[in-house]
């Protein structure tokens, strides 16, 4: 153990470690061993021991300083064990983030750092070190001596060190063949019996100079073996990038002309003001209108200024289309950051960040934490998507990291969106966002689609349940004419629920209050909560009568239903189910690009981000879902999705045709999409807003409370209540406890509070107080969630 002279000024780190609870929510004090001082940098990943059993843990430093050391502070404060990092990996301006973040997300720090770095770092791994000659050692078979030694090695450059995961598949080595020596191998005598040595030995000698690829070695491993033995060759491991193949199939291309009001947008956007005075910009474009190509030509104008972008996509529509139009435009400047990566591919991209060799990062939510510098640009497109939101603790909304870090570079935010959340929209109206508009498509020759709604109370089809008798004869009419077709059902699976038509019994799933649903391809009932699966029962359960049918209509049935009504026609089916394999989203609407399909039937997953000219026709089977939800924003989602979706027809230079299928047409939601008439909704749902004292005109922060037993989950949540109208005003409104629409999930009982507040200045005073409850050793199975800004009610 390392222990320091008294009174002698020792340099101490202050260290969060990776225990999160509310008594380590704070940094500890660790003495830097004399032989670590050189290493150590705020930012750093380490092992320190914590706790009365000195155990190890993974910590991060966030601050060092010289001090003073009395015989009282070096007997309680311990040394740090080992430094995991031979640089920083996380910067000042993260390290800033999350202290920010704690002050609104109410998740413990460790959790706000954790989320800044790639899965890799956050998991068991190890390190392998390499120098100019290849030579390789692994961190994990290093002395502690040797440890010291080799961060400092590669401090000076001396070596390379690259993070790999336990497991083999999370990193990409190509092992290549190098000659050192060609005099020695030249005069290398092979017997002359071994003629298969005689040719390996030829062929070495015509590519000396080269580094031969392995895995296209036309000889075996046993003449490699032996000429490795000799002395003769080398083998030398290269980590390749795992994204590079993306990047190498995406041709070029030029920007585009802009139109007056892309112009518009654009010198806007980039003209010169004074960091003070910087607002977001709402970018506010009808589908179709070109709100990419003005992104694009955005960015490369910061690029000419040596600067960096950040471009957020909604996951749900960061499709294979997107990211190609931005390596065309920007090539090997582009990292590409969402979760159909492997860690490994993650890891990879956020190091092409970290090193600055990327100018451009492009991804989902969690890529608003990436590590690029020098910010001139962030861009959120479909900024109004609730996926922005992350659900799992931190509870960060992207937006709101995103006016951080502008603030920090003093840099653009433009976010994005034909139909904007009501509250940027709200913000824009107030002043405190510039509100920048394209109403005409960038296309000349597109016109916005014709709407129609299909009232299905009047459409007794006899045929279909699902399918009017107007949309077959539409889908009919845009094939013969070799047009293609989109259709969107915003459901997955094959059926709703399973019920017996004798006594009415649902199967639910057991460890939830909710019906499962039905999948043929597997022949399975799945919970889509909790992941329970079991088999279809042929009898019912409750009372044996054999009268079990399936009702609602999944994918997967209307898929199969389809197909009977319209023959010889080929289908895609686009959903969870079918694009659970890596790439299966790429090759289905590749497949669809090429005309190999001429019907694309998916969830929503198919209403954002998708360009083909030759849609003519978008059907909408069930507007009807999700417009009555227990939710005050369901009106505006199901406005949002049918606006988009809506947009995926006549982008070209064929007039398209949208059929919106409902049993609600007079409510406005529907008829206001059919109308596309985003500024009367807007109207229209801010008089509810303020009736309802709901957002923009109110913040709302939502706390729930689960436990296994119910009675004390719903005696824990009264307890909350009272403690939170304690340190509240009189002015904010306290809903509840009351349970939650789907009340059991995971066999834990879940109960719900939610505070709307205009000003409260106690408010984080007692969420901190709600997080303390947990600590309680009676509370040790009560689990509390607090969401600020929910953007989910079920």
């Amino acid at each position: 153990m390392f222990i320091p002279s008294i009174g002698e000024k020792m340099e101490v780190a202050q260290i969060i470690v990776d225990v999160p609870l509310m008594q380590t929510d704070k940094p500890f004090s660790y003495i830097i061993p004399e032989e670590l001082a050189a290493l150590i940098e705020v930012g750093m990943r380490v092992h320190v021991p914590f706790g009365s059993g000195n155990r190890l843990v993974q910590g991060i430093i966030v601050g060092k300083e010289e001090e003073n050391l009395n015989l009282y502070e070096i007997s309680n404060l311990k040394a740090i064990n080992e430094v995991l990092d031979s640089t920083s990996v996380l910067t000042e301006e993260q390290l800033w983030l999350a202290d920010e973040m704690r002050h609104r997300v109410f998740s413990y720090k460790i959790s706000c750092l954790k989320a800044m770095l790639p899965s890799l770092l956050n998991s068991n791994y190890d390190k392998v070190y390499r120098d100019e000659a290849g030579k390789s050692w692994y961190h994990s078979q290093l002395t502690d001596e040797e440890k010291i030694d080799f961060s400092k090695r590669v401090r000076s450059d001396q070596l390379t060190v690259t993070y790999l995961a336990k497991s083999k598949e999370n990193r990409k080595i190509e092992k290549y063949i190098v000659i050192p020596d060609h005099k020695k191998l030249a005069l290398f005598e092979v017997e002359k019996r071994a003629k298969k040595r005689a040719e390996f030995k030829s062929f070495l000698l015509r590519h000396f100079g080269e580094k031969i690829p392995i895995k296209n070695l036309a000889f075996s491993s046993a003449q490699v073996k032996f000429f490795l033995a000799q002395d003769l060759i080398k083998i030398e491991e290269v980590v390749v990038s795992r994204t590079q193949a993306v990047f190498e199939a995406v041709e070029s291309d030029e920007p585009k002309a802009l139109n007056r009001e892309q112009s518009s947008a654009f010198e806007k956007i980039v003209r010169e003001q004074n960091p003070e005075d910087l607002k977001p910009f709402l970018l506010e474009g009808i589908t179709g209108s070109g709100k990419t190509e003005v992104y694009l030509q955005v960015i490369s104008h910061f690029l000419e200024q040596g600067k960096t972008a950040l471009m957020l996509v909604p996951e749900i529509s960061l499709t294979p289309q997107i990211t190609h139009r931005f390596i065309a435009r920007f090539g090997d400047k582009v990292a590409i950051m969402h979760s159909g990566l492997s860690d490994g591919e993650k890891y990879d991209e956020w190091l092409k960040i970290k090193s600055g060799q990327a100018k451009v990062v492009v991804g989902a939510r969690s890529a608003i934490f990436s590590p690029v510098e020098n910010l001139g640009v962030i861009i959120i497109d479909e900024e109004h998507e609730s996926s922005y939101k992350q659900d799992s603790s931190p509870r960060y909304h992207a937006r709101d990291i995103a006016i951080l870090r502008a603030k920090w570079h003093g840099a653009r935010l433009v976010l994005g969106s034909a139909t904007p959340s009501l509250e940027s929209r709200a913000r824009a109206m107030k002043g405190n966002y510039e509100l920048l508009r394209l109403t005409k498509r960038a296309n000349e020759k597109a016109f916005l689609p014709d709407v129609q709604i299909v009232d299905m109370r009047s459409q007794i089809n006899d045929r279909s349940a699902n399918f009017s008798n107007v949309l077959l004869e539409k889908v009919k009419e845009k094939i013969s004419k070799n047009e293609q077709v989109i259709l969107m059902l915003n459901r997955r699976g094959y059926s709703s629920f399973v019920m017996c038509r004798d006594c009415g019994f649902v199967v639910e799933c057991p460890n939830c209050d909710i019906s499962l649903t039905l999948h043929m391809d597997t022949r399975t009932l799945n919970c889509h909560y909790c992941g329970h699966v079991q088999g279809i029962p042929q009898t019912c359960p409750n009372c044996q009568s054999k009268k079990i049918r399936y009702y609602g209509s999944g994918t997967q049935k209307v898929q199969e239903e389809l197909e009977g009504l319209l023959t010889d026609v080929n289908i895609l089916r686009m959903d969870v189910d079918t694009t659970k394999t890596k790439n299966a989203h790429e090759k289905i609407l590749n497949k669809f690009g090429r005309g190999e399909a001429q019907i694309l039937l998916g969830t929503q997953m198919i209403a954002k981000g998708l360009d083909f000219p030759n849609v003519t026709l978008v059907g909408v089977i069930n507007a009807d879902t999700g417009l009555n939800l227990p939710d005050f924003r369901a009106s505006e989602r199901s406005f949002q999705l049918l606006m988009q979706v809506a947009g995926r027809a006549g982008r070209a230079d064929k007039k398209g045709e949208v059929l919106i299928q409902t049993f609600n047409p007079e409510h406005y939601a529907i008829k206001l999409a059919k109308e596309q008439d985003y500024e009367k909704f807007y109207e229209t749902e801010m008089r509810f807003r303020r009736s309802l004292s709901y957002p923009p005109y109110y913040y709302t922060v939502q706390v729930m409370l689960s436990h296994k037993v119910e009675e004390v989950a719903i005696q824990k949540a009264y307890e909350v209540a009272d403690l939170l109208r304690h340190y509240l005003s009189p002015q904010a409104k306290i809903l509840g406890p009351t349970a939650r629409p789907i009340a059991r999930t995971h066999n834990l009982y879940h109960y719900q509070i939610l505070i709307k507040y205009r000003f409260e200045n106690l408010l984080e005073e007692a969420l901190n107080g709600v997080l303390e409850l947990t600590q309680r050793r009676e509370n040790k199975d009560l689990r509390i969630l607090i969401d600020s800004e929910p953007q989910n009610f079920i």
